[in-house]
């Protein structure tokens, strides 16, 4: 996805480039501080990210704060009702895709309901405004919850023993987590994030018949790479 974003920001850049060319040429009348232009630093950004970005939560609220903001600026709706339907169209966007993501978690929820059965509890680890770093080589990995809020937490599972699907659940928030994974399992991702949102740097292909790691994450300000 980086090659894809670097792509579109060049292309922002020719577009601009080209304009300005043409605005001093004479050829057409283009003014890149037009009223309301810093509105853009907003809108660009968010719109690449709704296209390169796994997360695209954060990205599409942007995109709408940014365009409002544009509108408010040229006149086209006043600030006041701007500032008033703010809350509740943010509120509204943010449970519609709280209910769609759940209704994406239910995989994760049979897993973790069949590992509570087996009475093999999630193993909890929890930073705040600290560090925790997890090295479960040699140990039977069932499953884990991870919390990291203005902190990091760091779990590495490349030599666990992995002998069934199993869930980790990621709440970050003003934190980060990062989750190395061994190369004979699959990972099956989701996410309800707010201005975060969870990372496959690893990208490894679906492997027929091997367990499957089900991670269901919750990012606010915060992130999750898988690696």
């Amino acid at each position: 996805m980086n090659k894809v974003k670097n792509i579109l920001w060049g292309a922002v850049l020719v577009i601009v480039g080209l304009l300005l060319v043409l605005d001093v040429l004479n050829v057409i009348t283009f003014d890149l501080f037009f009223k309301g232009w810093w509105t853009l630093i907003i809108i660009v950004p968010c719109a690449i990210g709704l296209i390169t970005d796994r997360e695209k939560t954060g990205n599409l609220i942007g995109v709408l704060i940014g365009v409002a903001l544009l509108l408010a600026s040229r006149d086209i709706i006043p600030f006041e009702l701007l500032w008033k339907l703010a809350l509740p169209v943010a509120v509204v966007i943010i449970g519609a895709v709280i209910i769609f993501k759940a209704i994406g978690k239910k995989d994760a929820r049979e897993v973790e309901k069949k590992v509570k059965e087996n009475s093999e509890p999630l193993q909890e680890y929890c930073a705040t405004f600290s560090g925790v770093d997890a090295d479960l080589s040699g140990e039977t990995f069932t499953g884990a919850s991870l919390t990291a809020v203005f902190g990091g937490v760091k779990l590495d599972l490349r030599e666990a023993l992995i002998n069934s699907d199993a869930v980790i659940k990621v709440s970050a928030i003003f934190g980060g987590v990062d989750i190395f994974v061994p190369d004979d399992v699959n990972v099956k991702i989701s996410s309800s994030s707010i201005f975060g949102g969870v990372e496959d740097k690893k990208k490894a292909k679906k492997k027929d018949g091997a367990h499957t790691l089900y991670i269901s994450a919750s990012c606010v300000f915060g992130g999750c790479d898988i690696k």
